[in-house]
């Protein structure tokens, strides 16, 4: 962090979605923020009009005009200046190292990168910065969309203290103050708290986004869709239950999977009928004490938005990542081998979307 009072320099890699998101709040609340971003009509975008960043409340909308901007040939300028004290990686989980390395050599001695991303890349960061610098923030039911270049849009309440968003948290389990720090910065934006459960949190959240992420994309329909088809409901409860079988095999503590606690999908794994039913209820759209979704019709998770734009998709780090961890120990992911396959044949258009991908 940055010595005595003086503000940390802030530098967001990749301004897309969540990035741009957190980066543009962060701006707009005070802080030294550069938005660093390969799409150049993005950044050419806020550079000419600021960010547009929407919610589904009026104090969400507003447009960030404070946050400077660079394109990736402009970065090497950084050099001219103090460096970086915290550096978000928000890419796409392929993008990781190289996002990594470009920030890098920027970092100030006591310098550090968070992973603000799906999937488990702490591991890939830390073995181009170090363990010491690398810290993980997992955005839970967050729900944000790059809709067209500059604008952004939250389709989601915010979380309040109904629902934690953002969980920060060091690779060795221990609340630090640069964890205490981020959590205080993070605060304006949404709900945060500082985990000693990291590993736990980000297994977690990947079931979410296994069970959420892959099906939406293989089937086209919005989440609220997959949810209300029972046949599509009851994979995604599938996935759900293959992956926190094997997270809890390989030791990690987990946490609620959406509405899924984790001793129901201990349940779940022993093929009780009673717990399956409890889970489908919950499942069901309107079952739970959720406020009702004004943009329920659009919103789609990060995969689902990568399908329609034709960019590569993360499913081998999230479904082929937990099918891969299971192969490992023995257990066996059939569901999540099924929906990795199912979308890499919809994005090379060998299938098309739909509901029959899924049985649905």
């Amino acid at each position: 962090m940055a010595k005595g009072n003086a503000a940390p320099r802030i530098a967001v890699v990749g301004a897309g979605a969540l990035g741009g998101y957190v980066g543009g709040w962060l701006a707009q609340t005070g802080h030294d923020v550069t938005l660093i971003d390969g799409w150049p009509e993005h950044i050419e975008t806020i550079r000419k009009r600021g960010l547009e960043l929407d919610g589904v409340t009026p104090e969400e909308q507003f447009t960030v005009t404070k946050a400077r901007t660079m394109h990736l040939t402009e970065v090497q300028s950084l050099a001219k200046e103090a460096p970086i004290d915290i550096a978000f990686v928000a890419v796409k989980s392929y993008d990781t190292e190289w996002a990594t390395m470009l920030i890098k050599p920027y970092l100030a001695p006591s310098g550090f990168v968070v992973s603000l991303q799906n999937c488990l890349n702490e591991e890939k960061i830390a073995a181009i910065v170090g363990w010491g610098k690398t810290v993980g923030c997992i955005a839970s039911v967050i729900s944000v969309d790059m809709f067209e270049a500059g604008r952004i849009r939250r389709t989601v309440a915010r979380g309040g203290e109904r629902h934690t968003v953002f969980r920060i948290g060091e690779v060795h389990g221990r609340i630090t103050p640069r964890v205490e720090a981020l959590v205080e910065m993070f605060g304006p934006i949404d709900s945060a708290k500082a985990t000693s459960n990291l590993w736990g949190e980000r297994w977690s959240k990947l079931c979410m986004n296994g069970m959420r992420n892959g099906v939406s994309a293989a089937t086209g329909m919005t989440t609220t869709d997959c949810d209300r088809n029972p046949a599509i409901r009851h994979f995604a409860i599938g996935l759900a239950t293959e992956g926190a079988a094997i997270g809890q095999a390989l030791g990690y503590t987990l946490e609620k999977i959406g509405p899924l606690a984790p001793e129901l999908l201990v349940r779940l794994a022993r093929g009780d009928k009673e717990a399956f039913a409890e889970a489908d209820r919950l499942m069901t759209p309107g079952s739970n004490s959720a406020p009702p979704n004004p943009r329920a019709n659009i919103q789609r998770p990060s995969m689902a938005q990568d399908m329609i734009k034709g960019r590569r998709t993360e499913i081998e780090f999230m479904n082929g990542f937990i099918a891969e961890k299971g192969a490992e120990i023995g257990l066996a992911a059939p569901s999540h081998l099924k929906l990795t396959e199912v979308v890499k044949r919809v994005w090379r258009g060998e299938q098309q979307p739909g509901p029959a991908t899924l049985g649905g």
